[in-house]
This record gives C-alpha cells, sequence and structure tokens, in this order.
C-alpha cells in the first residue's frame, strides 16, 4: 500500500485559513500579506512558463516575480479557490512531488500564515509526523550542501529517531518534533519551536550559513 499523501490535508488547512484570515493578513514573509502567499501558490502550479523562476535565480526569478505581483490584482477568493482546486495534470500531481516538495510547501506556508497571526505549534497525526521527518531528513542533506566543517544532528523530539552525523566534525544538534524542525531548517527559526545546541564553532557557522536565495519566500 502506497503511503498517505499528506499534501492534501495541508492543502485545504491552509485554504480554510486563508479564507478565514483574509487577504490583507500578515505573515512570516513580511512584507508579504496573505494576498500574496496565496498569489505565490498560484503561480508555482499554473504558470509554466514562470514558476522554475522560483527556484532559479537572475532573470527566471525576476520574472517570476513580476508575473507573482500582476496575480496580486486578481480577486483574493478567486486565487484561493484555485490554488484550493489543485494543478492541471502535471508535475505537482506526481506522487513523489506530492510526498516531499509539495507537502513541504504547503506545511512551511500554513506555518507562515499561522504563526504570523496568533498560531502555534500544531500537533499532528503520527502518519502526517513521519512523513514531515522523512522530509526534513532531505532538506538536511541540502542544508549541509551550504555549510562546510559541521556535522548537523537531528533529534525528533520524545521519540528515539534521530539523524546523526557520522563526520568527525564540530557540530550542532536540532531537537523538536517534525514539523518544527522543518520550519527551522526552511530558515523561519524564530517561529520554530526547536532546541538548538553545540559548539559555540558550529552554532556560528549554522547561523551565518549561507542560504538559497529563494527562503525568503519559499
Amino acid at each position: 500500500m502506497s503511503a498517505p499523501l499528506f499534501d492534501a490535508i495541508e492543502r485545504d488547512a491552509l485554504c480554510d485559513l486563508l479564507d478565514q484570515l483574509g487577504a490583507d493578513a500578515p505573515t512570516l514573509l513580511d512584507p508579504w500579506t496573505t494576498r500574496d502567499l496565496a498569489a505565490h501558490l498560484v503561480l508555482r502550479e499554473r504558470d509554466v512558463l514562470a514558476g522554475p523562476g522560483l527556484v532559479v535565480p537572475g532573470a527566471w526569478a525576476r520574472l517570476a516575480e513580476r508575473r507573482r505581483r500582476a496575480l496580486t490584482a486578481s480577486p483574493y477568493t478567486d486565487l484561493v479557490e484555485s490554488f484550493r482546486n489543485g494543478p492541471p495534470w502535471g508535475i505537482f500531481r506526481l506522487a513523489p512531488v506530492r510526498r516531499v516538495a509539495n507537502l513541504n510547501e504547503f506545511f512551511v506556508h500554513h506555518e507562515d500564515a499561522r504563526r504570523a497571526n496568533g498560531g502555534g505549534i500544531r500537533t499532528l497525526p503520527r502518519g502526517e509526523d513521519e512523513a514531515l521527518f522523512r522530509n526534513v531528513a532531505s532538506v538536511r542533506r541540502m542544508l549541509l550542501l551550504r555549510i562546510h566543517g559541521v556535522g548537523l544532528d537531528i533529534e525528533w523530539a520524545g521519540t528515539d529517531a534521530a539523524i546523526r552525523s557520522s563526520e568527525d566534525l564540530p557540530r550542532v544538534r536540532l531537537r523538536g518534533v517534525p514539523g518544527e524542525l522543518l520550519l527551522y531548517l526552511f530558515g523561519r527559526e524564530e517561529a520554530a519551536r526547536v532546541e538548538v545546541g553545540g559548539s559555540p564553532e558550529a552554532l556560528a557557522v549554522l547561523r551565518h550559513r549561507r542560504r538559497p536565495w529563494w527562503w525568503g519566500t519559499e
């Protein structure tokens, strides 16, 4: 039996929240409002030309931002409904993309809207926690490509599950539930409820790491 696709749960919950908050609520992605966030989500799935600019810097990124800004002129309810209806047939309907990229995207942006409007840590179904922890492992690997000379150990609080570095290096330890760990790794350190420890030199490298250019909006 295939693993559940929790991106659909996060999509619906995010749409419900966007409807509840309205178009002008703040998000963690200041100065973006919920309208900006809704436009971003629609562009990602429905603009084949500009969508790659969300992860490719330079001229393509500038095109994506121009087209996202243009989308913000659309009625807000239409943007939310378009996102709620899901993508047309294509890559974003494929199960591997849904399990990793979509789930990460929708969970993190759901929290971008929740946390900026008074929401706290959620208790998630065990299956979704497990799916998020699997994704934490892949995001950790991406992060390690941008920091050098540091090991990164990640622990799922309340369980024995852990992802540990094998290298004999100064290391950072992150401890929390999977969703909070994912938020931290996606640059939402101030909002994430994560215990951070480690050697001073390793912590300094992590604080000053070179982030992907798009982490401000992704």
